[in-house]
């Protein structure tokens, strides 16, 4: 018979709210502004554009729905493409489909899990001598660890194709100084349940192109023209986030730092305890960068076939422990299984190693030592066997 389910269920990643959200929801009802826009969604795009280093920021339902909007901004259309991260969720790619466009995706590299630079170029080559260079390349921030940026940006300048940042799991890390999302002509956060900070559902985009977010604004809001009647022009959508909502994000920023330290200690923890065994490698952490560590995820090296990445995560499973595999990257998604795809190098796929060995330990910032030792001792007993 299976082993009973032993201990309180500890979680991957659960929200954790500080309290201090009350008094901008109460302000919220007190003022009866509940629906969306208000002083809090307004308060909410200052903090976060100025927490950044951008000139601007526009809140919205997810970060899903920032991302279109990015797209929607640099008028991407059917028959365009788009190049895009392959280890990522697929929201990165979804609004790449809404477009009507075609998503091109891009391997991972090993020193930050992120975009390869090298498969970038490659593919960046290839597009400029089939005379059809995308119409922007979505770089995502996976895990809370920022992608090479500077040889990244670089790259996508010489060719003169935007960069979109899926910043949704990295709000808080930094790349030689500057924030992560403070580098493309738009990036996009996720305040999903799960992340670092939440309003229960919702995202932002950001940019310092000023007249671009107000643009995105107006489509946010159905793209409703001013006049006294309700007139439209052209296709807009239901994207703003309530201002109830907004007051939980607001709330939730006062305690973001404090977030990101512990997220870091959990994360120091898990290496202090594990990193002496051999079957367990962490994701590494980019010279003169800061990831915020939203996930502590490692690497099982597959030693004994019965002691692999599935294994150990049915084991954590029976213990009542949520722990996931990493993210399966985009190109073996059956949805895009005939789009094109460009590796990191030949025969040598990063992305499709990190999904077969890696593994997401739980890292909610609400855990308490003892849950997380709970977590590490399973670890070492099934790994004591190997």
């Amino acid at each position: 018979m299976p082993k009973a389910k032993v201990g309180k269920r500890i979680h991957l990643s659960p929200p954790h709210m500080s309290g201090e959200e009350w008094k901008y929801i109460s302000e919220a009802f007190q003022s009866n502004w509940v629906a969306p826009l208000g002083k809090n969604v307004d308060e909410f795009e200052n903090e976060i554009a100025a927490y950044i280093g951008v000139k601007g920021a526009v809140a919205v339902s997810s970060g899903t729905a920032a991302l279109h909007l990015a797209l929607s901004l640099l008028h991407v259309k059917a028959g365009d493409t788009v190049f895009c991260s392959s280890l990522t969720f697929v929201a990165s790619a979804n609004p790449i489909l809404y477009q009507g466009a075609t998503p091109i995706f891009i391997d991972s590299e090993p020193e930050t899990w992120n975009m390869s630079p090298q498969a970038l170029e490659q593919a960046l080559l290839e597009a400029s001598r089939e005379g059809k260079l995308p119409k922007a390349v979505i770089i995502v921030h996976i895990y809370g660890q920022s992608a090479r940026m500077e040889e990244l940006t670089a790259i996508c300048s010489k060719y003169g194709v935007p960069i979109i940042e899926d910043a949704a799991e990295s709000l808080g890390a930094s790349y030689k100084g500057k924030m992560s999302g403070s580098f493309g002509e738009f990036a996009i956060f996720s305040f999903n349940g799960n992340k670092i900070i939440t309003t229960s559902g919702g995202g932002m985009l950001v940019s310092n192109n000023v007249e671009a977010l107000e643009k995105a604004r107006f489509l946010a809001t159905q793209a409703r023209e001013p006049a006294s009647h309700y007139q439209h022009k052209e296709m807009g959508y239901n994207y703003r986030l309530s201002n109830v909502l907004a007051g939980i994000g607001r709330g939730q920023m006062e305690v973001l730092e404090k977030r990101i330290q512990k997220k870091r200690e959990i994360f120091a923890k898990y290496k202090q305890e594990l990193s002496q065994l051999p079957e367990i490698r962490f994701m590494p952490e980019l010279e003169n960068t800061c990831s915020n560590r939203w996930l502590t995820v490692c690497l099982i090296e597959q030693n004994a076939i019965e002691k692999n990445r599935d294994h150990l995560l049915k084991v954590l499973t029976n213990e009542n422990i949520e722990a996931r595999p990493v993210w399966k990257p985009l190109h073996m998604q059956p949805l895009f299984s005939r789009n094109r795809f460009y590796p990191h190098v030949q025969d040598h796929v990063i992305s499709e190693q990190l999904f077969l060995n890696g593994l997401c330990l739980p890292s909610g910032t609400s855990m308490t030592l003892e849950e997380q030792m709970r977590v590490i001792n399973c670890i070492k007993n099934e790994c004591s066997g190997i």
